[in-house]
């Protein structure tokens, strides 16, 4: 595997030099000051380029050219943004970048309720909880119907838990679930959480699956065109949520992708949390039967629970078994001649980073620094074993 490093930009923390001395030899990133929707300009594609390029590493993979909300609804100026969309492909092919992830999700990119969930070692993970979901939706939100959505135990314990709570904890958990992340969504208020969640009244996920057919015809001959492989990352959390519906989040969804477009460009990010946490989703067999049209990894383990909820785990434990997932990776790799670019993800808080400030949640440098040192350790044991 290709080992790379997600870096936000230049108000990432997480500097160049820093990815550099994790042994990381590519870097994964977007143009993060471009609007949603806007066209990628030649001159900022390679200024940023010429930035990792003389930090020693390669622009490894685009994460993400996010794909407009009229896009999503195929409303509006839904055609203007999707010729945006293929502008900004010739561009980045014409500066050498090949590789782009992106992702389908209406409104809101992964969800959390915690973003500092803290651990029996007192570093922190990312958590993804169910009754406190039913909290904001049912309490705070007061989405119409929402309990709908959740069995009585949930509303149960989601009733006595919000009574309990103290006016911090609430604005600590609308604060976590509203979160951006640059280049996808800013940070976002309520009312405006609200009018964006509107707009999916009445959106089926068949209506939803049919926008994103439409979205690949329309990219994919320009991809190809372009030797572009274009990498769709999976729902996350792999379920619905505040209404809106998921549809690239189990083997089912992933059929049904692939045949919107067969083509090599149409391919997939492998999000080993994503869809690990769906126990649904059996990751070995997956990567097997999808090998050919993985472009991209991303590593991680969730730890599921049985109401739903999942905390990011450490990267060798939790729920997935990481060293099938790896050993099927390497086979995959070793049979087709490639190399697949992989990332570690979703890295606990940890040390020196628990006081590190103007982080994202999830990518602070030690913890995956960490998750990327284990991964690395695995895969060697692996080859050795397999004498590759």
């Amino acid at each position: 595997m290709k080992e790379t490093f997600r870096w936000f930009g230049k108000n990432d923390p997480v500097q160049l030099s820093h990815i550099r001395q994790t042994g990381a030899t590519g870097v994964v990133t977007a143009l993060h000051h471009i609007p949603n929707g806007e066209v990628w300009h030649l001159s900022e594609i390679k200024k940023v380029k010429d930035q990792i390029n003389a930090a020693g590493m390669d622009w490894a993979f685009i994460e993400s050219i996010p794909v407009h909300e009229h896009i999503k609804l195929r409303t509006g100026d839904y055609l203007k943004r999707i010729a945006h969309y293929k502008q900004s492909l010739k561009n980045i092919a014409q500066c050498g970048i090949h590789h782009v992830c992106y992702n389908f999700m209406p409104v809101l990119d992964w969800t959390r309720t915690h973003l500092h969930w803290k651990l029996k070692n007192d570093s922190t993970a990312l958590r993804f909880d169910k009754i406190d979901m039913a909290i904001f939706e049912c309490f705070l939100m007061k989405r119409n119907n929402a309990e709908n959505d959740y069995t009585e135990y949930i509303l149960e314990k989601a009733k006595i838990r919000h009574s309990k709570m103290t006016s911090s904890e609430v604005k600590q958990l609308q604060d976590s679930i509203l979160k951006g992340l640059p280049g996808t969504v800013d940070d976002l208020s309520m009312d405006v959480f609200k009018e964006m969640i509107a707009q999916y009244d009445g959106i089926t996920h068949q209506d939803l699956k049919s926008n994103l057919s439409y979205f690949l015809n329309e990219i994919i001959p320009v991809a190809e065109e372009n030797n572009i492989k274009m990498a769709i990352h999976p729902d996350d959390p792999p379920m619905d949520i505040i209404g809106l519906p998921r549809i690239v989040k189990s083997e089912k969804d992933l059929d049904d992708l692939l045949q919107y477009v067969d083509s090599p460009s149409n391919g997939i990010t492998f999000c080993t949390g994503s869809l690990g946490a769906s126990a649904d989703n059996n990751l070995p067999e997956m990567i097997k039967k999808y090998r050919e049209r993985i472009h991209f990894l991303h590593l991680r383990n969730v730890k599921r629970e049985a109401d739903g909820s999942f905390y990011e785990d450490n990267h060798l434990e939790g729920s997935s078994d990481m060293y099938e997932i790896v050993k099927a990776i390497i086979q995959i790799e070793e049979e087709l001649g490639i190399e697949l670019p992989m990332r570690p993800d979703h890295g606990h808080q940890m040390l020196y980073d628990l006081q590190a400030e103007n982080t994202y949640s999830g990518y602070t440098a030690i913890g995956r620094l960490k998750g990327l040192a284990e991964i690395r350790g695995l895969a060697l044991g692996i080859k050795r074993n397999l004498m590759i």
